[in-house]
């Protein structure tokens, strides 16, 4: 009878542990989640002022920056799923840099002043979405893991919990920077 009693209670231990373990990861995907959700919230709310400072200089670029404005629109619409947003990011990230190298055509543009205050301020920002990306992405992959992995993944069938989409870079994104080609014009 103690036997039974400690292998009961060894049992018990095993799947608190197992629940608790599968709830912590769950809540920290959902936490920086959240925390890089916080970044591109202040990234689109930087914008506007970007948009209003180039406008002035690309007339022939509007079809980008509305573009632009209608991506970070939809971004902060409310009720998105994660899948959702990490599909309007990539977009928007790709949009971006068409801006950023369109801007490059613009010398009196580079050299003001508040949009140079713009454009670091928002490289900085895309330095903390960069590092915000792959934490979420390495806590993506633990959480994966965990209700994949033996023995955690019967317990997870039974809390019902489903694999978390990482951040990844489109394919055109992934190519090699032709430079010569940016100079041009």
């Amino acid at each position: 009878m103690e036997t039974f009693l400690i292998v009961a209670g060894l049992i018990l231990l095993s799947i608190v542990f197992m629940y608790n373990t599968l709830i912590s990861k769950k809540n920290q995907v959902e936490n920086i989640f959240a925390g890089l959700d916080a970044i591109l919230k202040k990234r689109y709310d930087l914008l506007p002022n970007l948009v209003a400072s180039v406008k002035e200089y690309m007339v022939h670029e509007r079809i980008t920056l509305e573009k632009i404005t209608e991506l970070r629109t939809k971004a902060l619409g409310e009720n998105l799923d994660n899948a959702t947003k990490i599909a309007l990011e990539k977009q928007f990230s790709s949009m971006l840099g068409n801006l950023m190298v369109a801007v490059e055509n613009y010398p009196t543009l580079k050299a003001n002043e508040n949009f140079l205050h713009l454009q670091g301020t928002l490289n900085e920002l895309e330095e903390q979405i960069s590092a915000a990306r792959r934490a979420y992405n390495q806590s993506v992959t633990d959480y994966n893991n965990a209700i994949e992995m033996f023995p955690t993944n019967f317990m997870a069938n039974l809390m019902k919990l489903e694999r978390k989409e990482v951040f990844s870079v489109p394919s055109s994104e992934r190519a090699n920077v032709d430079v010569k080609n940016l100079f041009k014009n």
